[in-house]
C-alpha cells in the first residue's frame, strides 16, 4: 500500500532540532540497525567513508520519512485481513497445535471459541514448548550429568486439549480506525505483541502484530524461515500481465499504463482481485474472462469459492484500441445531432412578459 509521507494539513512536521518522539524513535532505529556508523573494514578503505556516509544519509532520510508515515497510518492500513488469519480453536489437541505451528511458521497463534468472532486470546510457541519440557522432566526415569531429570516425549499426552493447559494469553482489541503509532505505544505499555481488529459489530476484521507496525519504518522484515515471495505483478509480453489477486491497484496501473483506480467499481477496493469481483458482481470461476475498463480483460487463473488468487490481464491490441477510439469519435457527433437540429427549427412565438400588455391581435386569439 502506498503510505503518504506528507503531514496532515494544519500539522507541522517536527524539526530535527527538537527532542520529540519522532527524533527519539529515529535515533533508536539507527542505533539498532547501526545506520550512519561506518564499519571498521569500511573505515580502513580509502574513499569508502564518503560513499558509506552518503548511502547511510539516504537511508536515514528514507527511514525518517517512514517515521512520519507511521504517524499518518491507521491500523486498517497494516492489518492482516481476516481471510489470511491463521488461528486455532480452544479445544484443539496438542498434536494438531504442533502441526499448525510447523506449517504456519508463526510464533503466536490466535485462539477462538466456536468461530473467529469469539476470540479467546493467543498461544505463544514458547509457552507451548515450556509445557512440553516440563512434562518430559516430570516423567524422568533417570538423571543427567548436571542432576536434572531425564525423560522422553512419549510420556506427553498429545491428545490433551489446549484449553486444559492454561497457557492462553490475552490479546488487544482495537478498531480499524486507530492510529498505528497509538497501537505501537499500547503494545509497548502492555507488553502484548498481538492485536485483533474488531469491527463495529464486535466481529474479527483482521490481525496486527508489532512486527507489522515496525515494518512501516524499516521495511519488510524476513528471517531464516521466510521463503522468497514471487513478484505481485509480472509481465509476460507486451500485452499480457500476470498478477496476484492481492496486488495493489496502483502497482498494476503503473505497469499497465492505465489508471484502474478510477470509476465507480474501484471506489471501495484496493486490490486487483477486489476490482474484478466488483465488476463481475460475484467471485468468478477459474478460466472466466471479465471485461474491464478501456477494453482490458481479466482472466481468472486461480480461485476458490471464497476469493481470487491469481489473474492474467490482457491489454487490448492496437487494432482494437484504434477501432474503439474510432467508434467513440463517431458516437460524439450523433449525440449532438438532436441539439443541432433543434437550432434550425422555427422559433416559437415570443411570449409577452409579465406586466406588459399583449397586442390586440393576440387578445382576439
Amino acid at each position: 500500500m502506498d503510505m503518504k509521507s506528507n503531514p496532515r494539513p494544519g500539522v507541522s512536521a517536527p524539526s530535527m532540532s527538537d527532542g520529540g518522539p519522532v527524533r527519539r524513535l529515529a535515533g533508536r532505529v539507527k542505533r539498532v540497525f547501526n545506520i550512519g556508523r561506518p564499519s571498521k573494514e569500511a573505515a580502513a578503505q580509502p574513499g569508502a567513508i564518503g560513499e558509506g556516509a552518503t548511502d547511510a544519509y539516504s537511508q536515514e532520510r528514507a527511514m525518517l520519512r517512514n517515521v512520519l508515515a507511521l504517524r499518518q497510518a491507521r491500523v486498517e492500513d497494516v492489518m492482516v485481513p481476516r481471510a489470511d488469519i491463521v488461528a486455532i480453536p480452544e479445544n484443539v489437541s496438542l498434536d494438531e497445535l504442533l502441526n499448525v505451528f510447523r506449517s504456519a511458521a508463526h510464533s503466536r497463534l490466535p485462539v477462538y471459541g466456536e468461530t473467529l468472532d469469539e476470540p479467546r486470546g493467543m498461544v505463544h510457541i514458547r509457552d507451548f514448548l515450556n509445557y512440553l519440557g516440563s512434562k518430559v522432566q516430570e516423567s524422568g526415569e533417570g538423571t543427567a550429568k548436571d542432576g536434572s531429570p531425564l525423560g522422553h516425549l512419549g510420556s506427553v499426552d498429545l491428545a490433551t486439549p489446549l484449553e486444559a493447559l492454561g497457557i492462553v494469553r490475552p490479546v488487544l482489541y482495537v478498531p480499524a480506525s486507530m492510529r498505528a503509532v497509538a497501537l505501537l505505544r499500547r503494545m509497548q505499555a502492555t507488553r502484548t505483541h498481538m492485536a485483533l481488529v474488531i469491527d463495529e459489530y464486535g466481529g474479527t476484521d483482521g490481525l496486527v502484530s508489532i512486527e507489522d507496525l515496525i515494518e512501516i519504518v524499516v521495511g519488510e522484515i524476513e528471517d531464516e524461515h521466510d521463503d522468497e515471495e514471487d513478484a505481485q505483478v509480472s509481465r509476460v509480453d507486451d500485452r499480457t500481465l500476470v498478477a496476484s489477486a492481492r496486488a495493489e491497484l496502483a502497482e498494476v496501473s503503473s505497469m499497465l499504463g492505465a489508471d484502474l483506480s478510477r470509476g465507480h467499481a474501484a471506489e471501495d477496493v484496493d486490490t486487483i482481485g477486489g476490482l474484478i469481483v466488483t465488476l463481475a458482481g460475484r467471485v468468478p470461476l477459474r478460466g472466466e474472462l471479465i471485461a474491464g475498463p478501456g477494453g482490458i480483460e481479466f482472466e481468472v487463473m486461480e480461485a476458490d469459492p471464497r476469493r481470487l488468487k491469481r489473474v492474467r490481464i490482457h491489454l487490448p491490441s492496437s487494432e482494437r484500441r484504434s477501432r474503439r477510439q474510432k467508434d467513440q469519435s463517431l458516437e460524439a457527433p450523433q449525440a449532438t445531432a438532436p441539439n443541432a437540429g433543434a437550432g434550425t427549427s422555427s422559433p416559437e412565438p415570443a411570449r409577452p412578459e409579465r406586466g406588459v400588455p399583449a397586442s390586440s391581435e393576440t387578445n382576439r386569439r
